[in-house]
């Protein structure tokens, strides 16, 4: 069930249909609970993808419908993909957009590894 005030989850959103192979993607990582790729229109020298494998449609979703399980191998794996591509020694942004206001353009929550160069504020004062 969607949480109150959400959408119902659109299984034919561009993320469903990579997870499904429907719409190819230049896989990071993949695991039993997420799914990394490089985002084709990359912001920064890295700029990855990653995407939990259950229909949410958002963190609130995610973190209201998923499992313990899910929850907790989604973070780990965000973490284990950062190390892997060795961004934890001159530091990574990971961004999460939620709704209209924040940007978010596919509704299946999903997390941005941005890296590879500075990235100033998040948010200009």
């Amino acid at each position: 069930m969607p949480v109150s005030g959400l959408p119902p989850y659109d299984t034919q959103n561009i993320f469903a249909r990579i997870l499904r192979g429907e719409i190819p993607a230049k896989k990071v990582y993949e695991d039993n609970f997420a799914f990394a790729f490089h985002d084709i229109n990359p912001q920064a020298p890295t700029h990855v993808l990653v995407i939990p494998k259950g229909p949410y449609c958002s963190f609130a979703d995610f973190s209201a419908q998923a499992t313990d399980a899910e929850i907790g191998g989604f973070f780990r794996t965000v973490g284990k993909i950062a190390k892997d591509l060795g961004l934890e020694a001159s530091g990574y942004r990971l961004l999460a957009n939620m709704g209209e206001h924040s940007g978010q353009e596919v509704p299946h929550f999903h997390v941005h590894l941005f890296a590879g160069r500075p990235l100033g504020r998040m948010i200009p004062g």
